[in-house]
């Protein structure tokens, strides 16, 4: 009973002495702070997301003063390179988002070779004959003209065509041998890591689409809360500042707040991982409530853009691992060459020699490699070929466990987020500060 009547008496005391030191500068608080967290999380997806380039101006010397810093101020956009500016911290970061995208997800999305397979090895064949076959005539004629034009003149045209034909008549059958080969192969050959870390690096701008494509709704959301969560906050920061009455208070509530208005927005979207009950409420992350929805979008951007069989011919030939591609589809093309020469073969060896026929040889499979590996690039047949990888990609990423799931969007810019809270709380100290200039010490 005593509880019953102490309570009332002190929120009556309370409302006494509010009265007499004014409403307005209480009732002011929670709308600042409510304001200042709405600012600071729209400002802060700004921060995230702006400019996919680096802004800024370079400082001589910056560059060696910035490599004494703190780590941690190393890691902001632009420092390293000698610059002041900023460049939003989701593509500054795309080449690390793509190494932890790898790692954490498209790893376990499938291996090179179940990606390979999804495009179809035996289509991928009959492309590459459809595209390759009314070039060849002309690609042997330049060879030969090339390599040795007296033996190639000196042959009648009966002959020529004769080589020419069988050639032609070998390609199916050699074509699918070297897809198969690139597909027992496939895990020396591609790396899909490097793949992936090279094109994030060079369009970071496809990251941030990654983020805005599936989860703009969670994002606006989250400018939403920043009100509501500044606003809560300011309850009990108006209430203490006016019982203490002290003019530093705000400004340093204000820092306290616009940290923690921030990093709850963070939580909101990708904590927890796996839904919980809190006090009969039930928490999910935003961005895992709508998993299956963003494998999709994710899936599509991978198909479209990253993991395409235009990249993977580029990769193949231009890549790391190129000139052992090379090596090795001449070496499969060869003994189709030798036998285009057909029963003629060991005259025109001994007619020329073994050294001039080998190389002969040798560049009509490197010249062919390169014809053979350039339907790879055809981008209308690479996209009617990514629906393939589009619904492996989707089936593996909703099948992800949502910590993995998580780790995937949030990994590479975790460390960063620092930034972001700072951010926070600069603005909220300027809150105070401003508040304080227009209403005041709290409790006077």
């Amino acid at each position: 009973m005593w509880g019953a009547v102490t309570v009332p008496l002190e929120i009556d005391w309370f409302f006494q002495d509010v009265s007499a030191h004014g409403w307005i500068h209480i009732a002011t608080i929670p709308v600042f702070t409510g304001v200042i967290g709405f600012l600071i999380n729209w400002t802060g997806l700004i921060m995230l997301f702006s400019p996919v380039r680096f802004h800024g101006v370079t400082i001589p010397g910056f560059k060696q003063l910035a490599r004494v810093l703190p780590r941690k101020l190393q890691e902001v956009p632009g420092f390293l390179q000698g610059g002041v500016g900023w460049q939003g911290i989701v593509p500054a970061r795309a080449a690390k988002m793509g190494s932890i995208a790898v790692d954490k997800a498209i790893a376990k999305l499938g291996t090179p070779g179940e990606f390979y397979q999804q495009l179809e090895p035996d289509k991928i064949a009959e492309h590459i004959v459809q595209v390759f076959e009314p070039d060849m005539p002309r690609m042997i004629e330049d060879i030969m003209e090339r390599e040795h034009p007296n033996l190639w003149r000196d042959l009648p045209v009966p002959a020529r065509k004769a080589i020419i034909a069988r050639v032609q008549a070998q390609m199916p059958t050699v074509v699918h041998g070297i897809t198969g080969e690139i597909g027992v192969h496939i895990d020396q050959l591609l790396d899909p890591k490097i793949m992936v870390i090279d094109h994030f690096e060079a369009n970071p701008a496809l990251v941030v689409r990654i983020f805005r494509d599936f989860g703009q709704k969670e994002l606006n959301l989250m400018v939403a809360f920043g009100f509501i969560f500044g606003f809560i906050l300011g309850i009990p920061v108006a209430m203490i500042d006016h019982w203490f009455g002290l003019w530093w208070l705000l400004p340093i509530l204000g820092i306290i707040v616009g940290w923690v208005t921030n990093a709850l927005g963070m939580w909101l979207i990708f904590e927890p991982p796996e839904p919980k009950r809190i006090l009969g409420i039930r928490f999910h992350g935003l961005f895992l409530r709508r998993q299956d929805e963003a494998a999709e979008v994710y899936a599509q951007i991978i198909a479209d853009d990253v993991i395409t069989l235009e990249r993977i011919g580029d990769f193949l030939l231009d890549g790391p691992r190129g000139d052992r591609t090379r090596q090795m589809l001449a070496t499969a093309m060869r003994p189709a060459i030798d036998q285009a020469a057909g029963p003629v073969r060991g005259a025109v060896r001994i007619a020329i020699g073994t050294k001039k026929f080998d190389s002969i040889r040798d560049a009509v499979a490197n010249e062919a490699v390169d014809r053979t590996i350039t339907p790879f690039r055809d981008p209308e047949f690479s996209k009617r070929q990514a629906d393939k990888i589009r619904t492996l990609v989707s089936a593996r990423t909703k099948e992800l466990p949502p910590r993995d799931f998580v780790d995937m969007m949030r990994s590479a810019i975790k460390e960063d987020e620092w930034m972001l809270y700072a951010h926070g709380a600069i603005m909220g100290f300027a809150g105070g500060v401003i508040h304080l200039l227009l209403f005041g010490v709290g409790g006077k």
